[in-house]
């Protein structure tokens, strides 16, 4: 009688072992929460116009339709203190990779030293983009100083 008792608290011991490992076993994984990345420093003889004290780089490509949103919404920025430049992901590709872009658009403003000190992922508002290029180049000229870093970007 002891025998079957030992036994039988074998098989419910290994039944609930199987039970828990089938459980964990088949746990969906959390989903994946990409988060895509800005370059921090680009060297500004990569883009056009390195002199200029300020680079607006909008990172595109071909397919991308508010990518050209984003490209006309820039190109209002380029003054002689503020070059504007576009990188289409086919006809400058090795600046794509150089830099890890993976989503577009992505846009940075550099200073001049080739440090990116205000960045947008997807597209943004004439008025976000505008407000961040003017708190770069004057800190504390608008009331939202916080547009256009990495925080807002992702």
């Amino acid at each position: 009688w002891m025998e079957r008792l030992v036994i039988a608290g074998a098989i419910v011991a290994v039944v609930a072992v199987v039970a828990v490992v089938a459980r964990v076993r088949h746990r969906s994984d959390a989903p994946t929460q990409s988060r895509f990345k800005v370059p921090q420093q680009v060297d500004r003889q990569d883009f056009v116009d390195p002199q200029t004290p300020w680079l607006v780089v909008v990172f595109t490509s071909a397919t991308c339709d508010a990518c050209a949103l984003v490209v006309d919404k820039a190109k209002v920025l380029a003054t002689s203190e503020v070059a504007v430049a576009e990188v289409e992901y086919t006809a400058a590709r090795e600046l794509h990779e150089r830099y890890s872009i993976d989503a577009v658009p992505t846009l940075i403003v550099v200073d001049p030293v080739g440090v990116t000190r205000a960045a947008f992922l997807g597209p943004m508002t004439a008025t976000d983009l505008w407000a961040a290029v003017a708190e770069v180049r004057e800190p504390g000229s608008t009331p939202e100083p916080h547009l256009g870093h990495e925080n807002d970007a992702g």
